[in-house]
């Protein structure tokens, strides 16, 4: 008798579970991630429930920065990835077939300064100084306070150094840049505090960190605004492992599409982007109301067209060539799946 009650029960169960259940799951895709602005998309794709009516289930993986996020990727761990640009060239580099397939934004990346650095700056200007205003700038600052300005950046290798000393060296011509300014290498939260306290006199920053520190230190003034550091300046974008690959496609072309419809939602409609931004990001710390600013301030920053971060790739991977970053260059139009992107714009 308890063998025919104990059938019972386990029968039942099944049962139960076959009707509580749902019938499909979703495809499991995992998706590496950046906890900034750029990554945003994938936030609302996620956050509105398009993924799932799509019948994915997304698999957020949260990396602290792009090399963590890299060496994820290599090694199999993830599936797509939404973050900055250059380092997949090093991931192709290490044999890894990652394609990027949309990008999500430009021009993310700016510096801010504070303190006797941005009392240099003349006023009512923010950004758009020639190279040698920028370089009086510095000269001065070294002049008044007897030591060279700090500038926080991440540490060498990251988007933000190498786009930082591309400025520096490329655009306002410092042969020297030891002799000009002092780079700190820190990572994303530490750089934004190092800012706030005082520590640095400048730093790279992107939203919402620049809306925070705009809100605190209300001498910041803008240095170099994203298109003043590079025109179209690659930013975040949606890459996938193997897109073409049989076991991919059932998801590949689906994810990008929704990701270019929540591109077009930020860029149109920001506000209605801000719950699931502030989610991600806010950590209980920055309100909507706060996200909401970043996100007009970026709205358009907001693009989906690859095509036009191509050539500041390419400019950007020679320049690290140079630097010995890089050991050599990787043909950047590989790097690219605009076949994807043309069917995704039909």
């Amino acid at each position: 008798m308890r063998r025919f009650f104990s059938k019972l029960f386990l029968l039942g169960a099944v049962a139960f579970a076959a009707v509580t259940l749902p019938a499909h799951a979703g495809t499991p895709v995992r998706v590496g991630y950046i906890p900034v602005l750029g990554s945003s998309a994938l936030f609302v794709v996620d956050g509105e429930g398009w993924a799932k009516e799509a019948g994915l289930d997304l698999q957020l993986v949260r990396f602290t920065s792009g090399p963590q996020a890299i060496q994820a990727l290599v090694s199999g761990r993830i599936d797509a990835y939404v973050a900055g640009v250059l380092p997949l060239l090093q991931a192709r580099a290490h044999g890894s077939d990652v394609k990027v397939v949309t990008a999500a934004s430009v021009e993310e990346l700016e510096v801010v300064t504070r303190g006797a650095l941005a009392a240099e700056l003349p006023k009512g200007q923010e950004g758009g100084f020639s190279a040698d205003a920028v370089k009086g700038f510095f000269a001065d600052y070294k002049k008044t306070q007897s030591h060279l300005p700090r500038l926080a950046a991440q540490p060498a290798g990251s988007v933000p150094d190498s786009l930082l000393r591309y400025w520096l060296q490329k655009k306002v011509g410092l042969a020297a840049v030891a002799d000009s300014v002092s780079i700190v290498g820190v990572d994303i939260d530490a750089a934004q505090q190092a800012f706030l306290a005082g520590a640095v006199d400048a730093a790279v920053l992107r939203e919402p960190a620049l809306t925070v520190v705009r809100a605190r230190v209300p001498e910041a003034r803008t240095l170099a605004t994203g298109h003043d550091l590079l025109p179209d300046q690659p930013g975040s974008v949606l890459a996938i492992v193997k897109p073409e690959a049989p076991e991919h496609q059932a998801w590949a072309k689906p994810l990008a599409g929704l990701f270019v419809r929540a591109t077009t939602l930020l860029a149109n409609h920001p506000d209605e982007a801000a719950p699931f931004v502030t989610k991600a990001l806010g950590g209980g710390i920055l309100n909507e109301d706060v996200m909401k600013k970043a996100l007009e301030r970026s709205a358009s920053r907001f693009v989906s067209d690859p095509t036009r971060i191509v050539e500041g790739v390419k400019q950007l991977q020679d320049f690290e060539v140079e630097q010995g970053l890089l050991r050599k260059a990787q043909p950047v139009d590989d790097l690219f799946d605009l076949d994807l992107w043309r069917q995704l714009k039909q």
